[in-house]
């Protein structure tokens, strides 16, 4: 029997309580099912995300795969339809799918990331390039991200309202008319939803591969800002953050051949979303004290300079 990671069954419990407990004690269950259904042998040690665990497989002792099982959560139900549309077309190959159990098989890549790449340029243009090649058309069914325009206004409102030290208005108002604008579009495009460095990884049938999609249709310009987002700890210490922060929507754009302007006003929402959140939750590194205060303050810093047209 699969031995789950302890850190992984420790967070899924925290995060969903007795639903996570219940999923955890049939986990190993699944995973015995599916290895004996798709013909695979374990190939290694069990590795996890944040929501799910990966299994490096051999199936008929000699394709390499993984078998990926996430906690059947909504986030998690349109990642084979995105890796299906694309078809291995930038992003790793669908092989088998279970949609009951949350449950994939896909093409193995190697474990390290776009974010062990010292060279910002390099890991910004990477990011881009495999953007474009993402953007195909969206499969039927997909969730649209106008879809989430309401929420996001309501919450944005919200959080201005109930939050200490809010934002300027005019750094909220550049936020809600991004919603408005951009978020109530219609384009009919696949996009990824949370490319960022550590969702893409080094491939031996293509130098960079994407993995854990969220699978939306919608504005590839908005990844941009889920990059940019994701950069953001490189970036604090920059001796000129307003230059730097412009190098990566200049390089990201021309490498994801998309309207630079897009790409600033959906970093300019992330950003706005990210100082929100740090009020209300804190971050991941930091959830109270001096280190909260100053992370918070730098993403006040980011939704304040995207704000501003250039």
């Amino acid at each position: 029997m699969i031995a789950m990671p302890e850190e992984f069954a420790r967070c899924t419990v925290d995060r969903e309580g007795e639903p996570g407990a219940a999923w955890l004690a049939g986990l190993p269950g699944i995973v015995e099912e599916l290895l004996e259904r798709w013909e695979c042998e374990p190939d290694g040690e069990v590795m996890h995300g944040g929501v799910g665990v990966v299994v490096p497989v051999r199936r008929r002792a000699r394709e390499s795969a993984v078998l990926k099982v996430s906690f059947p959560h909504p986030g998690n139900i349109h990642e084979p339809d995105a890796f299906e549309a694309w078809g291995g077309r930038g992003a790793v190959r669908l092989h088998e799918r279970d949609d009951a159990r949350f449950a994939m098989l896909l093409e193995r890549v190697r474990s390290s990331t776009l974010a062990d790449v010292e060279d910002g340029d390099e890991v910004v243009t990477v990011a881009g390039r495999l953007n474009r090649r993402l953007a195909v058309p969206a499969p039927p069914g997909l969730p649209r991200l106008r879809e989430r325009a309401d929420a996001w206004e309501e919450e944005l409102r919200r959080d201005a309202e109930e939050l200490p030290h809010a934002l300027p208005r005019e750094v909220l108002d550049a936020a809600l008319a991004t919603v408005r604008e951009l978020g109530r579009g219609r384009p009919d495009t696949l996009v990824h939803g949370d490319l960022h460095a550590r969702n893409i990884l080094r491939a031996d049938r293509e130098p960079w591969l994407a993995v854990d999609p969220k699978g939306y249709a919608g504005d590839p310009a908005y990844d941009g800002g889920t990059l940019l987002k994701s950069r953001a700890l490189t970036l604090l210490d920059a001796h000129d953050l307003t230059k730097a922060v412009h190098r990566v929507l200049d390089v990201f754009a021309e490498a994801a051949e998309l309207d630079r302007e897009r790409v600033r006003r959906w970093a300019q929402f992330h950003a706005v979303q990210a100082a929100f959140w740090g009020r209300r939750h804190g971050f991941r590194i930091a959830r109270d004290g001096s280190s909260l205060h100053r992370l918070t303050r730098f993403a006040d810093r980011l939704a304040e300079l995207l704000a501003a047209h250039s």
